[in-house]
């Protein structure tokens, strides 16, 4: 539930005023997926365990970081024998490789609230370069003077470039699990460094 004593303190450029360190809420930010499943539907999900920091530099974007670890062991599909397939040897392998994580490598400044993030992502020891869009969602301040921003993002990836599961064909052609996977970002972030205004 959003506290509604909540004013908003920037909406859009310039970005000077969010410069400083900020921890992903893990409570009010989401990290989904999306594959394509049997050629006719999509299966999504999210994960419920992690944690993340911002170094956001208002005044150059460019020069941000993004830094972000997600426990594999905490896959949601909203089917439990479906999250420990997921989960186990044939996926994620979570026993063997409980963390996967991201690091940014460089941002360029899209338009507007729109930005492109390069960066690595970790999956069962391997790291291969990925590209997220970002979307600037606002800034605020809450009742107890803490200061917020929040961003969302969209990213797709082969999952067999992270030797993620095998797959078999349909007799009615094509695949039953689709290699693509796409990832969805909503993320609210405090900051940590101080706290403006007080």
């Amino acid at each position: 539930m959003f506290n509604r004593t909540e004013t908003t303190i920037f909406r859009s450029a310039p970005f000077a005023g969010l410069t400083g360190v900020y921890a992903i809420d893990p409570v009010h930010s989401t990290i989904g997926f999306s594959v394509r499943y049997g050629m006719v539907t999509n299966v999504r999900g999210k994960f419920t365990a992690f944690e993340g920091i911002l170094k956001l530099d208002g005044k150059c974007p460019a020069r941000s970081e993004a830094y972000l670890s997600v426990q594999t062991c905490s896959v949601d599909t909203g089917y439990p024998e479906r999250d420990v397939h997921v989960t186990g040897p044939d996926f994620l392998d979570a026993a063997t490789f409980p963390l996967m994580s991201f690091r940014s490598g460089g941002i360029l400044h899209a338009g507007h609230d729109h930005f492109r993030m390069a960066g690595h992502l970790l999956i069962k020891d391997i790291e291969l370069p990925v590209h997220v869009d970002l979307g600037f969602g606002g800034a605020s301040r809450d009742a107890h003077r803490q200061n917020h921003v929040g961003f969302t993002g969209t990213a797709t990836l082969r999952r067999s470039d992270w030797g993620l599961g095998g797959n078999r064909a349909l007799a009615t052609g094509g695949v039953l699990i689709s290699d693509k996977v796409k990832l969805t970002l909503d993320i609210r972030a405090v900051r940590l460094d101080q706290v403006q205004g007080a």
